[in-house]
């Protein structure tokens, strides 16, 4: 499979298991699976066909590991707009986390520190080169340190995912280290 239909199926299928499941008349359960013969279905129904070795090496092959696989079933680890449960028990993080950004989000990211925006929580990466590779995404990018150490000890609650991703509600300015 070459790499411009790994990137493809691999966006179509983050779309429809993150944000738009119904656009393709997918259900996912509470926390967020779907079955494989269903999604294939649905991606052939609506004029995207995707073998199931195709989806296989999606999955494997994927550099952000964004999906899980479980059995006969599929879900995004992370991510989601739509109402998920992914059922992610607290951790306690590393000391430090990062997220990377871009600098024209920094004056928000000061007055209001960190927030899901659409999404269910705020995204963590243990390292600042994954940070740096989120942040570029977008821009140059900015990378931030997050006291995750306090923050769990003040109170806040984090997950991690599958993908090894921190999860946590929102970072308030005071737990940011900002350039």
């Amino acid at each position: 499979m070459d790499e411009r239909r790994t990137v493809k199926v691999s966006k179509y299928v983050s779309k429809h298991l993150r944000h738009q499941p119904e656009r393709i008349g997918l259900v996912l359960d509470p926390q967020g699976w779907v079955e494989i013969d269903d999604l294939l279905a649905a991606a052939a129904a609506h004029g995207f066909p995707v073998s199931r070795a195709e989806l296989d090496h999606v999955v494997a092959a994927n550099d952000k590991q964004r999906f899980a696989v479980d059995g006969t079933r599929i879900r995004a680890h992370q991510g989601h707009t739509v109402p998920v449960d992914l059922d992610l028990p607290p951790a306690e993080p590393p000391a430090y986390l990062y997220h990377g950004t871009v600098a024209a989000a920094l004056d928000a990211i000061r007055a209001e520190g960190l927030r899901p925006m659409r999404r269910h929580h705020v995204h963590l990466s243990p390292d600042r080169e994954t940070a740096t590779r989120v942040g570029a995404r977008r821009g140059r990018p900015v990378v931030l340190a997050v006291d995750a150490g306090a923050m769990h000890a003040d109170g806040h609650v984090f997950r991690v995912s599958g993908n090894g991703v921190w999860l946590v509600d929102a970072v308030p300015p005071r737990y940011l280290r900002l350039p």
